[in-house]
């Protein structure tokens, strides 16, 4: 049966899965059905045979008697054991995760999606089980996708779900190989990210395009082996399968552990959760006797339990012992007859092996080189030869059970057999093959990251070296916007091996200096940066090292060093406009990260001449970023948000600009807020936290990781906001980003826990370096202070921090609290020092923010009900319940005071929920004694 199907589709000319599936018709039959049915091992069902039969010309009728001889053979053979279990061993011991994922198939039908996770020791049955599940899916009409993760596929961004997503739809929308133009870009050396956010953004796309069409199970096995990219973007599927007819099935070994992994883990509720253990000794027993037809003797008893209970061990034994004759019936049962048994897991599985031939074997040593799961394609690159030549031994190789169809790919069964093969080749020339393999790709033109894939295992070699220096000049900037880790180590190498001088060698510094700081090793990146500027003659690369090198500088606080190396480059006679322009744009980022606005504004003024008169654009969009950063701190959002999108229409579709885009994307975000529309801007701030997260650009997922924790802490989303700073803190921030962080996080104990007292605030005060005023730690110390008692000492801070910022979106934020520790005090010189700074930022300030802060803070000085019922309004419309029940507690006591008991009344109830909503005790303690 197998066998005429197959000669089937050689007489049709071995059309692809995909051009069967256009000649019946899509959403008929997935892709993997049909090609399950093209390369199966066993008897198909008769509705998809039926299917291809027809679209491939052939003989319905025949090939239904040829289906029910080889049904009914099938239903009658006594035993299997020279074949996989998945294809006729039942699922022992797993009835009630079938059930569960049974019912969740049955929900994702019925168009309710939703997310599980499947973890357990390899060889457990996770993998069995998703592949049962994902037949009973495709009964039901599900299309179900398969992606499989791997060891060596880790330092490359997102490949196992962007492979499997190009298997399921026509070559003309694929996403890669070779990435499409999506990846196909010539960044500069200042902003090396590529469009892996964009790879991201259109694979998620296609996903939910699937589901509009019919529900979809899509299976990702081995999630432990996932690269950052794939966690994150496995997270988003999660969310997205809330919404879409999609249910997504993920499948993990409980070792190595992962932080990213457990994270995802407990983003699932736990009936997503699933474990499992080995089978108990009765269902090792049923299991084999499903396998073998009849029920285990005694000896094979024995040894049936050495297994542990892991089905995969139990297969692999049971084929084993019947390819070795040493199995047979004795009084009705199956026994181990013969003596030999296999001594491990390992030589059970690499047994299969000894059945090959020597030229099937010597092109598995090859494929083991391209990893677990492998492209055909890349192995007839690599092996030069044509597929005619290779698909005997490769058919061989499925037919034993070695290899199996994986989708688009082939793929080992099981990742010791391809350890196996790969480590009976000796080490010196199983490097060598990796630099040949490296070679072969890149010369047929194969994205940079399966280059370097076989490049990171090639080892060192002058010859190797030479080539991979001159392939990484043309190709780290494309490789370090997909893949910096695996960028990193090829770098360093070239960079060692390659003295100053050398071709290449100072771009080479250059972009490793650029993939460290993009990987966080802000102290690694600054150092190669350093020696690389003093040395280089080329004034584009000192440009863009000084700018590397001024980012890590103000990340570790230490600005000074930053602005002594622009200087002396500024004060250079070679310099020509566009590179003073851009050396004033990066000037005018650090003083403005540093709280000088004007000295900023300046510069960044003078840039945006320089560069619009060289017509640099890309200098011209980073002048205008740093300008609209600088209006936000004057107050003026609007003009904030003009430049910003001026800026992003330049970057727009400019793989070079990738950086900055994220850049003003979170400027842009920090704008909405001062302008009271905060669900845009935690909209834009999710979107830029995803995008840097995808593209592994820690600074910027760092800045958005801070916005992201003031957004959630304004909205009122407080244990949110503690997630998130978990987060930034983990990931060991720079100075000012650990100290907002720190600060917000204070604020919300302040306002709940009863032990606050600010102990956890930075020892750096508010000001952790060049003057810029830290708000969140100001406003948490005046708390700590105002619950110890000390409203005086609390009302002396924050108008200091008045006196001494420069930002007005730093003034804005200090005033309530100034204004209502005033009116407690009766401090008259206060309440005049905060009508002072109202009447200026009215002068100033565009954002809708300042038209909510003016009348709380007037309405607090007046104790005017009327002023601060209409601030709280404002607060509810804007999503801010903390400012609001602020404004109607202040307005219950203004009206208390009147005599309006009633009315002061309903606004102390109002504003006593809220509080219980944010679990702010401390509020619900002070306005209850209010209340008595």
């Amino acid at each position: 049966m197998v066998s005429a199907i197959r000669q089937l589709h050689r007489r049709a000319g071995e059309p692809s899965s995909r051009d069967v599936m256009r000649r019946i018709g899509r959403g008929v039959l997935s892709h993997t059905t049909i090609n399950a049915v093209l390369r199966s091992q066993r008897v198909p069902r008769w509705e998809p045979l039926q299917h291809v039969v027809a679209a491939l010309d052939g003989d319905v009728e025949r090939f239904r008697s040829l289906w029910i001889k080889a049904r009914d053979a099938e239903e009658q053979t006594p035993t299997a054991c020279d074949r996989p279990v998945a294809a006729t061993a039942p699922l022992v011991g797993r009835v009630p995760e079938t059930d569960l994922l049974r019912g969740r198939i049955v929900e994702v039908a019925g168009g309710r999606g939703g997310a599980m996770l499947i973890e357990g020791d390899p060889g457990i049955g996770k993998s069995f089980l998703m592949r049962a599940m994902s037949t009973y899916a495709e009964t039901l009409g599900c299309r179900t996708l398969w992606a499989s993760c791997d060891e060596l596929s880790q330092a490359f961004p997102l490949l196992p779900l962007l492979d499997t997503v190009d298997g399921s739809v026509p070559v003309e929308e694929r996403i890669s190989p070779p990435a499409a133009t999506v990846f196909q870009s010539d960044p500069a050396p200042a902003d090396r990210m590529d469009l892996v956010a964009a790879a991201t953004e259109r694979m998620l796309a296609i996903i939910d395009e699937l589901c509009a069409s019919t529900p979809v199970t899509l299976v990702v096995d081995d999630v432990q082996w996932a690269d950052a990219t794939t966690m994150v973007a496995l997270r988003r599927l999660v969310r997205m399968a809330r919404r879409l007819p999609l249910l997504l099935v993920m499948a993990a070994r409980r070792i190595p552990r992962r932080r990213d992994l457990g994270i995802l883990r407990n983003a699932l509720p736990p009936s997503g959760r699933i474990r499992l253990d080995g089978l108990s000794d009765p269902e090792v027993v049923e299991f084999v006797a499903g396998t073998a037809g009849l029920r285990p003797g005694p000896r094979l008893t024995t040894l049936a339990r050495t297994a542990a209970g892991n089905p995969l061990y139990l297969t692999e034994l049971m084929a084993a012992l019947a390819r070795g004759d040493a199995l047979s019936t004795v009084d009705g049962y199956m026994e181990v007859t013969g003596d030999w048994a296999p001594r491990s897991l390992a030589a059970a599985i690499a047994d299969r092996l000894e059945f090959l031939s020597k030229p099937a074997r010597e092109v598995l040593r090859t494929t083991a080189l391209l990893g677990a799961e492998f492209s055909v394609t890349d192995l007839m690159t690599v092996l030069g030869r044509g597929i005619n030549q290779l698909l005997p031994m490769l058919d061989e190789a499925i037919d034993a059970g070695v290899l199996r169809e994986d989708g688009p790919h082939l793929a080992f069964r099981h990742p010791l057999l391809r350890t196996a093969l790969y480590e009976e080749t000796p080490h010196a020339v199983r490097a060598a093959w990796h630099g040949d393999a490296a070679k072969a790709l890149a010369g047929a033109g194969a994205p940079p990251e399966r280059v370097a894939r076989q490049l990171l295992p090639a080892g060192e070699s002058d010859a190797a070296d030479h080539w991979t220096a001159e392939w990484l000049a043309g190709s780290a900037h494309e490789l370090i916007g997909r893949a910096p880790h695996a960028a990193i180590p090829l770098l360093r190498r070239a960079v060692a091996r390659g003295p100053s001088g050398r071709p290449h060698h100072d771009l080479l510094c250059c972009r490793l200096a650029d993939a460290l700081r993009r990987t966080g090793d802000m102290a690694g990146a600054a150092r190669v940066a350093r020696e690389a500027a003093a040395r280089t003659a080329d004034p584009d690369l000192l440009v863009d090292l000084l700018w590397t090198f001024a980012e890590t500088q103000v990340v570790a606080g230490h600005p000074e060093a930053a602005f002594v190396a622009l200087d002396r480059a500024l004060a250079g006679s070679a310099v020509e406009v566009r590179h003073r322009a851009q050396l004033m744009v990066i000037a005018a980022r650090i003083r403005s990260g540093i709280g000088q606005v004007e000295i900023a504004g300046e510069l960044a003024g003078k840039a945006l001449d320089a560069a619009t008169a060289a017509e640099d654009l890309p200098t011209t969009a980073r002048a205008l970023s740093a300008l609209a950063a600088i209006c936000g701190m004057r107050g003026d959002e609007a003009e904030s948000l003009r430049l910003c999108e001026r800026a992003l229409a330049i970057a727009e579709g400019d793989a070079t600009l990738a950086d900055l885009r994220l850049t003003l994307q979170t400027n842009k975000a920090a704008a909405l807020c001062n302008m009271d529309q905060w669900s845009e801007a935690l909209d834009v701030a999710e979107r830029v936290r995803e995008s840097a997260d995808l593209t592994s650009n820690v600074l910027r997922l760092g800045y958005a990781r801070c916005l992201l924790v003031e957004i959630l802490f304004n909205i009122g989303r407080w244990d949110d906001a503690l997630v998130e700073a978990d987060l930034v803190l983990d990931s060991q921030p720079d100075v000012e980003s650990e100290a907002m962080v720190l600060g917000l996080v204070a604020m919300i104990r302040a306002h709940r826990d009863s032990d606050f007292d600010g102990r956890d605030l930075p020892d750096h005060d508010w000001r952790p370096y060049g003057g810029r005023v830290v708000v969140h730690v100001l406003l948490a110390r005046g708390l700590a202070h105002e619950r110890a008692g000390q409203p005086a000492e609390a009302l002396r801070l924050l108008t200091q921090g008045l006196a001494e910022s420069e930002e007005a979106t730093v003034v804005a934020d200090l005033l309530v609290d100034v204004a209502r520790l005033a009116v407690t005090l009766d401090d008259q010189a206060a309440i005049r020092t905060m009508h002072h700074h109202v009447e200026n930022l009215a002068r100033r300030s565009a954002g809708l923010a300042f038209h909510t802060l003016a009348p709380h803070s007037i309405g607090l000085a007046a104790r005017d009900p009327v002023q601060l019922s209409a601030a709280a309004r404002r607060y509810a419309a804007a999503g801010r319940p903390l400012p609001q029940a602020q404004a109607l507690e202040a307005a219950a006591t203004a009206l208390a005071d009147g005599g309006d008991v009633a009315g002061a009344r309903a606004h102390l109830d109002e504003a006593r929920e809220i509080y219980a909503a944010l679990g702010a005790e401390w509020d619900l303690a002070r306005t209850a004694a209010l209340l008595r």
